[in-house]
């Protein structure tokens, strides 16, 4: 069957003008936020129902035509990348929010329901939605799935698959699955915990039922200046070790501070070499007595300086230099490439010194900002894209960083899912044996291997020559940071 007769089914499975092929229309959909990495796609469909979505499916799944689901494209990884010949699915026009129970504190809504708009939807509830990552604004509830997305407050309130509790899917077979609900617990396989960081390669989120927490009656926010990186990241180790679990714990390093300081004028000691943000809530007289106690530990870990800030206007400051850091840093260096991954908090020193060694060995500057409570980095390559070998350099540190965090008991992903950016820095973590059953995963949910391929998993022949891994077995797809 000819493309022209699938461009036809597709039109007819779409209300007028909802699928796009013009190039100049698509050239939106050739990237997501790591924007190194282009494709042009063969097409993109917007569907506005359900239904559409799953005669989309249909029409590619009788066709086999690949589909790469696609929220707001703020991720970080090139989980939403085309591939050249296959269907980007944009699910932006699935953005209403179905209904708010404020009785059973949780709201449905479509996956093309930004972020932060939950939280706007239910403050007059006293409600909100606790997930909360620096692209909230304009990302979506569906991208948050597919990537397992955090944020500043996921430390205390936990990740996307600690605050969604039901999911409606529509699988490249035609069926739905319906995962979850408003219950606290359900029987048989947690496959609504397997969904949630799947990267679009099982099925396609077309409803998502979030849990609603109430805002805390006071909340209190301490900046701790240091005069060295390892002292902040003792005082983060410090203040958890002795039971003190904050709303937020955010660390950031001088070169990251300055720029932010510079955009957003927070507030921030330009002086200090580390900064911590601290967020405490709870009733009014345990928030004041948190703030006590940890400023009392920051000081010991060695803070010179702290600021208290109790009122809203203060705190706000405080964390728009946060959330602003990573435009922040992008006027200081022509490009920056953000890595994503995990440690535990007892090697914080040690993880921010080897990329402090890295940054000195290769010549780039890397600036650290990250959720520091829950060891979550996200570490900042600062390159010059028009200099002759800087891209392939930031990609050596980026992988170099990963397989740091993966050697002190980490791993290669926090929040940002692993796309097409991480696939090499997986075969570090992952063995022969791991890697079969992630694709037996696929096998089952996916047996054409349609959804987002040549993402997440990487090939396990390529694996082996990565680190001479003993492989049975033929090859499976693969790309690392491979144009194809």
């Amino acid at each position: 069957m000819n493309e022209t007769h699938i461009l036809q089914r597709l039109r007819g499975a779409l209300r007028t003008g909802a699928l796009i092929t013009e190039p100049a229309a698509m050239r939106p959909y050739e990237t997501d936020g790591l924007t190194a990495i282009r494709e042009m796609p063969w097409a993109v469909a917007l569907p506005g129902t359900e239904d559409e979505v799953r005669e989309v499916l249909a029409v590619c799944r009788e066709f086999r035509v690949p589909v790469v689901p696609r929220g707001a494209g703020t991720g970080l990884s090139g989980g939403a990348r085309p591939v050249r010949d296959g269907l980007v699915l944009g699910l932006s026009k699935l953005n209403r929010i179905l209904e708010v129970d404020v009785d059973n504190c949780v709201a449905r809504v479509q996956p093309g329901v930004r972020n932060l708009a939950i939280s706007e939807a239910v403050a007059e509830h006293g409600l909100y939605y606790a997930p909360d990552p620096s692209s909230q604004l304009a990302c979506s509830i569906g991208g948050n799935v597919a990537e397992n997305s955090g944020g500043v407050h996921c430390l205390k309130y936990g990740l996307t698959v600690h605050n969604v509790v039901g999911l409606k899917v529509r699988t490249i077979d035609g069926d739905t699955l319906e995962l979850g609900g408003k219950g606290f617990d359900y029987p048989g396989y947690d496959l609504l915990a397997l969904l949630c960081g799947s990267e679009g390669m099982l099925g396609v989120v077309t409803e998502v039922t979030v849990r609603l927490l109430p805002e805390a009656p006071a909340k209190v926010v301490l900046l701790a200046a240091f005069r060295t990186l390892e002292a902040a990241a003792g005082a983060v180790t410090r203040i958890i070790s002795e039971g003190v679990i904050p709303a937020g714990l955010e660390l950031m390093d001088q070169l990251t501070l300055r720029a932010a300081e510079d955009f957003a004028n927070a507030g921030y000691p330009r002086d200090a070499a580390a900064i911590l943000l601290c967020e405490l809530d709870g009733d009014a007289a345990e928030a004041r007595a948190l703030q006590s106690y940890a400023a009392r530990l920051f000081e010991e870990e060695g803070a010179y300086d702290i600021q208290q800030a109790e009122n809203a206007e203060h705190q706000a400051r405080l964390w728009a230099g946060r959330k602003a850091a990573f435009p922040a840093v992008g006027r200081i260096a022509p490009d920056y490439y953000c890595m994503d991954g995990t440690i535990p908090r007892a090697a914080l020193a040690e993880v921010l010194q080897g990329i402090g060694e890295l940054s000195e060995r290769h010549g780039l500057t890397v600036g650290n900002v990250f959720h520091a409570g829950d060891g979550n980095l996200h570490p900042l390559i600062l390159y010059d894209a028009n200099q002759e070998g800087q891209v392939e350099l930031a990609e050596t540190i980026g992988r170099e960083i990963l397989e740091l965090c993966v050697s002190v008991g980490g791993t290669v992903t926090g929040e940002h899912g692993v796309g097409v950016e991480k696939l090499t820095p997986m075969c570090a973590q992952f063995g022969a044996a791991e890697l079969a059953q992630f694709e037996r995963v696929k096998e089952a949910f996916d047996p054409q291997r349609l959804l987002n391929p040549g993402k997440a998993i990487p090939t396990l022949s390529r694996c082996a020559e990565y680190g001479g891994m003993h492989v049975h077995g033929g090859e499976l797809p693969f790309s690392t940071l491979e144009r194809f």
